[in-house]
């Protein structure tokens, strides 16, 4: 038999729109942003079920909790994709690229940046874990059978101790409840549109300086060169 850990203390430790089952079962099944019958998909042997619409808090919450028990060793993504949003696209790049100046690597979602996880807690999600991707199927038979074949291939808990991150709900966007908000999709490229704009001009910022530096410094070294001229011909006329 495969040898078992205990989760972290109070698992899962992200509260979100999601059912938990067997803490000892190896798979976590992400539903992306269908609602399917999450608990019947606990109850046919997973450890966590349920959606993720956002990707970044609400895949953050998905993180924290698989990470926070090392006895999950896969992630069965399924479900449909959710438009604007893409946080199934997200959470793949995530897992094979990580984060790079807090955004996501290879994320096509509207606001794929990540501010509560840090370089540990994601290298630890990308060891831990195997993804499995099925997604844009809703047969819960069918990932009930997946289940059951990850199941098969429990390689036994994680060789580290339970890893706690704190995630910390941003103001608006998504509730508690991990649903998210009407709009929420045109809102999220508003706002991705707006940090690109903020980091351009921040980007123009810096170089108006540099351009700054380089003109004082070029209107700085050809004054000096005519004062040494004049002083020069001074000396030659004087002598």
């Amino acid at each position: 038999m495969a040898e078992k850990k205990s989760p972290a203390s109070g698992w899962p430790i992200a509260k979100g729109d999601f059912h938990s089952g067997d803490a000892n079962s190896p798979v976590a099944v992400v539903t992306m942003g269908s609602h399917l019958d999450e608990q019947g998909i606990c109850d046919g042997g997973a450890a966590l079920c349920g959606s993720c619409k956002t990707e970044n808090l609400g895949l953050e919450k998905v993180i924290a909790n698989i990470i926070s028990n090392p006895n999950i060793r896969f992630m069965l993504c399924c479900g449909t994709e959710v438009k604007g949003h893409l946080s199934g696209q997200t959470m793949v790049a995530l897992h094979k690229g990580g984060v790079k100046d807090g955004r996501v690597v290879g994320a096509e979602g509207a606001i794929p940046f990540i501010e509560n996880l840090n370089d540990a807690a994601i290298k630890r999600f990308q060891e831990q874990i195997e993804v499995v991707n099925i997604m844009e199927s809703e047969d819960v038979g069918a990932i009930k059978a997946k289940i059951n074949e990850l199941k098969a291939r429990d390689p036994g808990a994680f060789a580290g101790e339970p890893m706690i991150v704190e995630v910390k709900e941003a103001a608006g966007g998504e509730e508690a409840t991990g649903e998210v908000q009407p709009l929420s999709g045109e809102v999220a490229l508003i706002h991705a549109r707006m940090k690109i704009i903020e980091r351009m001009v921040t980007d123009i910022g810096y170089r108006d300086k540099f351009a700054a530096g380089v003109y004082g410094g070029k209107i700085e070294g050809l004054m000096i060169g005519l004062i040494v001229s004049f002083a020069i011909i001074g000396f030659m006329l004087a002598g």
